[in-house]
């Protein structure tokens, strides 16, 4: 089998040439543009460079860019046992679980409830009011160009032709803005900096300056208990980081007057605008204020740096970064389809929302999840939160925060798939962070070993149950899973990779989380292991009690929270074997797992969502809590478990087509992992339709995208744009069974297509060509030595030594050794 792969490896270089022309070649127009500047801030386009991120309007004569800083967070470090009593209320609870008072003991877990977390912010605005003479502006366009990162708003007023452009740099660690005009002395401008925060502005070396801090507590949007849900506490001096944002303008002929309420240029002929900001955000365990960074000194430092280069340095430096993580995938669907970019984007969304065909706005939309990852998630401890890092309000939609029953969970569903594995990064920082205060909540509220995470964190990894101290209803505060569930993401990474020094860090971590995952199970009459207390993410149900039907939420052994454990008991068996440590931990999962309460069948055929065969108060659920085993783990799936994966269809059936935006965006995953593409593509179809909501909305009618394609919710969540990039990857490739699946669930609609980059767990990047809904070409590229399996729907050679595939339960296998670095070309 060696030998079979070198020389597969020598032999395959010829045919790559055919078969692998460069990414960025055959790609359809990757820009999304319009023909009027925006009026609402979801018209806006982002740019980000992981840390700054910025909403450009493009206005004409009043240009707006909303600006955003990653650690730029309300309060400080966590206290320790901020509910000293909470442990008193859990026996009781428990009891009153076993006897079936399903109110009661929802009454009791609330009183286990502690603080809120803290907010993401927004860090202020830039405005620019532009002199372009009296005359009306005609040729307008503004644009996004994905593959560059760069926004640009053109237009014409009395002859003279205007351009911005604007993009956010990760290498200079700042945001660059460039203002041209082509005749010369036409650019006459003021600049001025604002923020909802409590800040200053102030003229300093050449450039304006915006200072200031942090209110120490944020209440979310919801709660509105407390007279001042925004506190400013001078007298704190750990809570409350300090934040600057400075602009230095470098001009071009004209003049330069700076106050300390504006930049005024008159005259020039090119205006290049540079932008920083920082915060003294210095850990998660650090004050901010007292032990925090010098921000002050990080500004100017930024700024000296990107002021000693030319705009085109900085450019062409920002671009070899950004292209160095964006050219590693191309999609291509029915390319012999009528293009329709020459049309504005939002005049596209709503043609393709009344059935007109589209498929380059569905690649649009899949590289446009890759390129918010790229623009979100650099910053270290910060992953991109429900908003990414483009948030506009004091008091963001739930706070802005990490929501871990299924939100922050699926902003990482594409960072390994879609070829952005580096980017895992800030979530591992965060998982790490929160194993430390959740050992302090595991101990001081469950008297129990290991770490535990609840649905909501927060940059200062904060890992309680919220609801202010029993004002939260216990169906979204008092959930337990949520560390067990981030240890799946580090598995995974660990699978695609195949790092084993990553997983040496990991495993103390996801152990953890095992330990304290056995000390919380109970066992049930029947003998089973099973959580107690217990929801469904968000979700409830009806129970009868005492001759009344009843509405309930806390439970006993929800399907979720088993299917959860159930996954991590399976990895961390598997990361000892793989690291050759903890035999007895091992043992004792081993004997734990065999114990945990089965999967169940309900009376409609649907896998039980609940411990009973309850019936759900709200059919059509957001939440698909339940099919945790289907995606994004596989402890289901038509291959293995065909009956379990025929009651998951019926949950999907029964829960319907009708979502919010993230929602929709999961059920694609889930469809596709059905091996159903036509009700994937349904469904993601559903998530690009155009809307303009922009309040919170629950029933399922107002999710899509907005105008400039971010997901709604509505309100705006990033994360259905992450995961509907995952989905696009999941009906184009699957590796989840220890094999790859070319095209498993290929919609009837794309008949044609390319992709090229996509990964595969045990570190296979994948390249294909399909015509007339059939496989053509693959490439497979091993990272690592080991075996590789394929799966297809037809038979396929693999070239040049003719092995052929052979029929299985479901399509054909190949099966190979491959080498490190290895190509391989399977051909139909």
């Amino acid at each position: 089998m060696l030998q079979q792969a070198v020389v597969l490896k020598i032999c395959v270089r010829i045919a790559l040439l055919a078969l692998c022309p460069t990414l960025s070649v055959g790609q359809p127009a990757l820009t999304l543009h319009y023909h009027k500047p925006a009026s609402e801030w979801t018209e806006a386009l982002p740019i980000g460079n992981g840390r700054l991120g910025a909403m450009v309007f493009g206005g004409i004569n009043e240009e707006l860019i909303q600006l955003n800083e990653a650690s730029l967070w309300s309060g400080g470090p966590v206290n320790d046992n901020v509910n000293p009593k909470a442990y008193e209320f859990l026996a009781p609870a428990r009891a009153a679980l076993r006897r079936g008072e399903y109110g009661r003991a929802a009454d009791l877990v609330k009183r286990m409830q502690g603080p809120y977390t803290q907010s993401y912010l927004p860090l202020g605005d830039l405005v620019i009011q532009q002199d372009t003479g009296r005359g009306n502006s005609t040729n307008y366009s503004r644009d996004l160009g994905l593959r560059s990162g760069l926004a640009s708003a053109t237009f014409s007023i009395d002859g003279v032709h205007y351009r911005r452009e604007v993009f956010a740099s990760a290498p200079a660690e700042i945001i660059v803005m460039r203002l041209s005009a082509d005749a010369s002395r036409k650019i006459s401008l003021t600049v001025a900096v604002r923020s909802q925060l409590r800040a200053r502005t102030v003229a300093t070396s050449g450039m304006l300056s915006l200072q200031g801090r942090a209110p120490t507590q944020v209440d979310p949007d919801y709660f509105n208990a407390n007279n001042e849900p925004v506190v400013y506490d001078p007298d704190d001096t750990c809570k409350g980081m300090r934040f600057e944002l400075s602009v230095k303008p470098l001009v071009k002929g004209g003049t330069v007057r700076i106050t300390d309420t504006q930049i005024a240029i008159d005259n020039a002929t090119e205006v290049v605008l540079l932008l920083s900001a920082t915060t003294s955000f210095n850990g998660f365990d650090r004050c901010p204020y007292s032990e925090g960074k010098d921000d002050h000194q990080a500004n100017l430092e930024h700024l000296a740096k990107a002021s000693r280069q030319t705009y085109a340095q900085l450019l062409e430096a920002h671009l070899a970064d950004f292209h160095r993580y964006f050219d590693r995938v191309s999609l291509s669907l029915n390319p012999a389809e009528e293009d329709k970019s020459r049309l504005a984007t939002d005049e596209r969304l709503d043609a393709y929302g009344h059935g007109a065909a589209d498929s380059s706005l569905e690649a649009l939309f899949f590289q446009y999840g890759r390129y918010l990852l790229i623009s979100s998630s650099r910053t270290p401890g910060a992953p991109p939160n429900l908003q990414g890092i483009w948030n506009k309000d004091l008091r963001a939609p739930w706070s802005s925060n990490y929501t871990t029953n299924i939100n922050l969970e699926m902003n990482y569903w594409p960072v390994e798939t879609a070829h952005l594995s580096e980017l895992f990064s800030p979530l591992n920082d965060l998982i790490h962070n929160v194993a430390v205060t959740g050992a302090r909540t595991a101990a001081g509220l469950y008297h129990a070993r290991g770490w535990v995470l609840h649905h909501n964190s927060d940059i200062w990894a904060q890992s309680g149950p919220v609801g202010d101290f029993g004002k939260g209803d216990p169906k979204w505060a008092n959930w337990y899973m949520g560390g067990d569930w981030l240890c799946h993401q580090l598995w995974e990474h660990y699978l695609f990779t195949g790092d084993r020094r990553f997983l040496e860090d990991a495993y103390p971590v996801m152990k953890g989380a095992a330990q304290f995952t056995l000390d919380w199970l109970q066992t049930d009459a029947q003998g089973y292991l099973v959580t107690m207390p217990s929801t469904s993410s968000e979700n409830d149900y009806y129970y009868q009690q005492d001759g009344q039907r009843r509405e309930g939420s806390v439970t006993v052994a929800s399907t979720m929270d088993m299917e959860i454990i159930r996954d991590l008991f399976a990895n961390v068996i598997a990361a000892s074997r793989v690291l050759k440590t903890d035999e007895r931990l091992r043992q004792e999962l081993t004997d734990a797992a065999a114990k945990l309460l089965p999967f169940q069948v309900g009376s409609k055929g649907q896998l039980q969502e609940w411990y009973r065969d309850f019936d759900d108060v709200d059919p059509h659920h957001r939440h698909t809590s339940h099919l945790y085993a289907l995606y994004p783990a596989n402890e289901i799936s038509p291959l293995a478990t065909p009956d379990l994966a025929a009651a998951a269809k019926r949950s999907l059936e029964l829960r319907g087509d009708h979502a919010t935006g993230w929602s929709l965006a999961w059920r694609v995953n889930l469809w596709a992992r059905l091996l159903d593409g036509n009700h994937a593509y349904a469904l993601f179809r559903n998530l690009l339709r155009l809307t303009r909501e922009v309040g919170i909305r629950y029933d399922g009618n107002g999710g899509g995208a907005y105008p400039n394609l971010l997901d709604g919710h509505p309100p705006f969540q990033i994360d259905g744009n992450f995961a509907s990039a995952a989905g696009v990857i999941e009906m184009l490739l699957q590796s989840q069974n220890e094999e790859l699946h070319l095209l498993p669930a290929l919609p009837d609609t794309w008949q044609a297509g390319s992709v090229r980059g996509l990964v595969a767990r045990g570190g296979f990047v994948v390249d294909m060509d399909w015509t007339d809904h059939r496989l053509q070409s693959a490439v497979v590229v091993a990272r690592n030595e080991g075996d590789c399996a394929v799966r297809t729907s037809e038979p396929v050679t693999l070239l040049p030594l003719k092995l052929r595939s052979v029929k299985s339960s479901i399509g054909y296998t190949l099966r190979f050794h491959t080498v490190r670095d290895g190509r391989y070309v399977i051909q139909r």
